[in-house]
């Protein structure tokens, strides 16, 4: 099969990368999936025997309920809430353009920064205590109790919310107004107009935005650990916990195996995502 030109120099344009790829990614990824039927000391094949060990480890059934729940609440109230700010802003015309640049504040902002921020807000002689005692009413400790998992969520809102905003505010901008001026012109209401031709526009960006922030939940674990240390309250005890303490205690075999089970969901997580996306409506 003879190679055109134009199809040579997109090849060629994307060599490069790709072997970094394969250099840095896929080639230690398959050296991960070899570690993860070795025995992490005589690197003799142990089968499934680490995948076992992992499965039954209470710290790791913790770390893995606890990142899927943060998944499962913070994606979708991140989704939601950054389409409609973005279709607010959208509507503002230069206002919105100002305000937009407002909600990339956070991503800009350094970890230490944050970090010194959560503590003064958020530890047991807190900003927010505080405020709370001066009201008359009870503070509580909120990185070490149950309120630990929410401070996280809102952690993970608060740095992503301006990078979904983007997104959605650039697809909604290439939507032609001349369909929207022909609904108001047959009557639709505004509510009628989102649903059946703003989201319908939208479905190859909420596909890539959702995986996206898929991804990115992964990265809250850096103001986690510096905000609350290798062993914070059990509710926000996440699987980048306990890898890097795995990491630290030098349990390859433990870490190989987890993280080829991590891959698998996430993979798998994307492409059911991709299927539904692709589907026939």
């Amino acid at each position: 099969m003879k190679i055109k030109k134009y199809q040579l120099t997109g090849l060629l344009f994307i060599l490069p990368s790709f072997i970094g790829v394969c250099i840095f990614i896929l080639v230690p990824f398959v050296d991960v999936i070899r570690r993860s039927f070795l025995g992490g000391i005589s690197e003799k094949f142990v089968g499934i025997s680490n995948y076992k060990t992992i499965f039954n480890n209470t710290a790791f059934r913790l770390a893995g309920s606890n990142t899927i729940k943060f998944m499962v609440v913070c994606i979708p109230i991140l989704l939601v809430s950054s389409l409609l700010f973005a279709n607010f802003l959208i509507k503002q015309g230069r206002l919105g353009g100002y305000l937009k640049m407002a909600y990339l504040v956070p991503m800009a902002m350094p970890v230490a920064s944050v970090v010194l921020l959560w503590r003064v807000l958020f530890d047991k002689q807190g900003f927010l205590n505080g405020i709370i005692n001066l009201v008359g009413g009870q503070g509580a400790d909120w990185m070490n109790s149950k309120y630990a998992f929410w401070v996280l969520v809102f952690t993970y809102l608060w740095k992503n919310m301006g990078y979904d905003v983007i997104l959605w505010m650039a697809s909604l901008s290439g939507i032609s107004t001349s369909i929207y001026e022909a609904a108001r012109v047959d009557g639709a209401t505004e509510r009628k107009i989102f649903f059946s031709i703003t989201l319908p526009n939208l479905k190859s960006t909420m596909y890539t935005i959702t995986v996206l922030s898929i991804l990115n939940s992964f990265k809250v674990f850096r103001e986690a650990y510096l905000v609350a240390g290798d062993y914070p309250d059990q509710s926000m005890y996440l699987l980048q916990h306990i890898f890097n303490n795995w990491f630290r205690e030098m349990s390859f075999d433990k870490m190989s195996a987890a993280a080829v089970v991590v891959a698998i969901v996430i993979c798998s997580l994307v492409l059911v995502l991709q299927k539904t996306w692709d589907s026939p409506e």
